[in-house]
């Protein structure tokens, strides 16, 4: 049984953002903490460059497993639940 092309290519997408540590990592976080803002994410992944979690976040942007949410210059960012019960259960289940 083959779902739908596109299903199967928003799944992988989901999935390979997914299969990077940091950004799993990023995901699980807003899972407990909504709406944080890229300085917000940085305090609390010690180790992770401001560069290097813009791109995180862009990657999780456009698979659609986060939404954003632009407060003056912030970005907020949460987990799309829709999104994550379809593809990531386990990011919820935590």
């Amino acid at each position: 049984m083959i779902e739908d092309n596109a299903e199967i290519r928003q799944a992988v997408k989901v999935y390979k953002a997914l299969g990077e540590p940091t950004r799993l990592k990023i995901a699980l976080l807003l899972t407990e903490e909504r709406n944080l803002c890229c300085s917000d994410i940085m305090g609390k992944l010690e180790s992770v460059a401001g560069s290097t979690l813009s791109h995180h976040l862009k990657q999780l942007t456009d698979c659609g497993l986060l939404n954003t949410r632009k407060e003056g210059t912030y970005i907020y960012y949460s987990v799309n639940r829709e999104m994550a019960e379809k593809y990531a259960p386990y990011l919820l289940e935590l």
